[in-house]
């Protein structure tokens, strides 16, 4: 995809990154800034004349610039050559390694998800996880991009990872074999009672139609009418802004969807409901949206939509709180630049920056056996060094208040084994449907 197309038609809305279809206009330069370019230029004299090995002027230039866009928050970034080609195959959804979502974090590679299925997901790495070596060699204080760039290889190849897993005392070794990440972007399954469950993994290309044909499929295969849906967006860490409107387009009749606000002109847009698809597709079915600390961006729109329009009953664990928009502005044929331009606000108007989605009902993942250790140590906007601050102003306990311990969740991964049960979220949320009427808080729409 060439960056004219990509700045064009709308894009991703990830835990890292978000790329929508706007574009800002060039701010004028502050008449007061030329002492402040005057102090760079004379950094840059010095160093060229003293360094004690010559500098190339590409280097010392892009590492201003890198300079500059890092003081502003986490996901604002200067990308040119493989950056730039590794996130045209990121939008793509088609390329060889891993499969990992990560994030930089004090020049520590930490993951923020596997994708589900991947090659990283099926060696048991984990969320919250930190790698420290690639094939033996430490890789603490290299640039993400260059991190990330030796994870991918050729299918079929192989990389050892030194994982350090909070809880754990010591490191550990796992071996991961390269794959081609085709990633599906939806899948579904038909549960007992008739309960649909669709997992969205992703937020690529048609992934609102791709979410109707898994409907009309289970649709199908049930024995009589569905009785309820689970939306599952764990662990999904975005995609296309477009395509998180048209997946909640799918399930409301009317009202907001999300709106985004911004500084510059063409920057504060509304996205509202039967724009792209008409009707609801399940109207008066029980629905739950299960999320996790890794569903982020386009999934905590999604949800922020059903739960404002009380669509769906939210589920599972606070989601990532990733609320603001990063526009791509091209410069040039071959560079570009991923600015934070605005914020995100679900249809009542929460900003889900820092804080997030609460869910309606706090559901522990207690079929993991770290859970206890990991939840102490699990990441989410907040904890990202510059993030933006949350215009509202939450207070601590705020945040803190879905890590404190219910009575109903009180069994271990080891008894909810014994009893069959591998995911417990899961399980939960099946459950309530199959006691839920049609005429429960879940079915119902403003």
């Amino acid at each position: 995809m060439k960056i004219a197309s990509l700045a064009r038609s709308a894009a991703l809305v990830t835990a890292v990154a978000l790329i929508p279809a706007t574009t800002a206009g060039l701010a004028r330069v502050d008449g007061n800034a030329g002492p402040e370019f005057g102090k760079l230029f004379a950094v840059y004299e010095r160093v060229k004349a003293s360094y004690v090995e010559p500098v190339e002027d590409d280097v010392l230039i892009n590492g201003a610039i890198d300079g500059m866009l890092a003081a502003l928050d986490p996901h604002s970034a200067y990308l040119d050559g493989s950056d730039l080609q590794r996130l045209e195959t990121m939008i793509d959804g088609n390329y060889s390694g891993l499969g990992l979502s990560v994030v930089s974090e004090d020049g520590a590679v930490k993951i923020i998800s596997p994708f589900r299925g991947s090659p990283a997901d099926q060696a048991g790495i984990k969320a919250g996880d930190y790698i420290t070596h690639l094939d033996g060699e430490l890789i603490y204080g290299l640039e993400l991009d260059e991190a990330v760039s030796r994870m991918r290889g050729r299918e079929g190849t192989s990389i050892r990872l030194t994982v350090f897993r909070p809880g754990r005392d010591e490191p550990f070794d796992v071996d991961v074999t390269r794959g081609v990440i085709e990633l599906e972007p939806v899948t579904w399954e038909l549960k007992d009672g008739n309960i649909g469950h669709i997992m969205v993994n992703e937020f690529s290309r048609d992934v609102g139609s791709d979410v109707y044909a898994a409907w009309k499929d289970l649709q199908a295969k049930a024995t009589g009418r569905l009785n309820g849906l689970v939306l599952d967006l764990r662990s999904n860490p975005g995609g296309s802004l477009d395509e998180a409107v048209a997946l909640s387009d799918l399930f409301l009749t009317k009202g907001r969807i999300v709106s985004q606000r911004g500084r510059a002109r063409g920057e504060s847009i509304t996205y509202d409901a039967e724009t792209v698809f008409r009707g609801d597709i399940a109207e008066g079915l029980p629905m739950v949206v299960l999320i996790d600390a890794g569903s982020a961006s386009a999934s905590e729109i999604v949800a922020g939509a059903l739960q404002d329009h009380r669509r769906a009953v939210i589920m599972g664990d606070r989601s990532f709180g990733k609320g603001s928009v990063q526009s791509l502005l091209p410069l040039g044929r071959s560079a570009a630049l991923k600015l934070t331009t605005a914020r995100y606000y679900t249809p009542s108007g929460h900003s889900v920056q820092e804080g997030g989605i609460r869910p309606d009902i706090s559901v522990p993942q207690l079929s993991d056996p770290d859970l206890a250790t990991r939840s102490r140590f699990r990441m989410r906007e907040s904890d990202l060094r510059g993030h933006l601050v949350n215009e509202i102003g939450l207070k601590d306990e705020d945040l803190e208040r879905d890590k404190r311990d219910d009575p109903r969740f009180q069994l271990t991964a080891e008894e909810l084994e014994a009893q069959g049960i591998e995911d417990f979220q899961l399980h939960y949320a099946l459950e309530n449907l199959r006691r839920t009427t049609p005429s429960a808080v879940a079915s119902r729409t403003n």
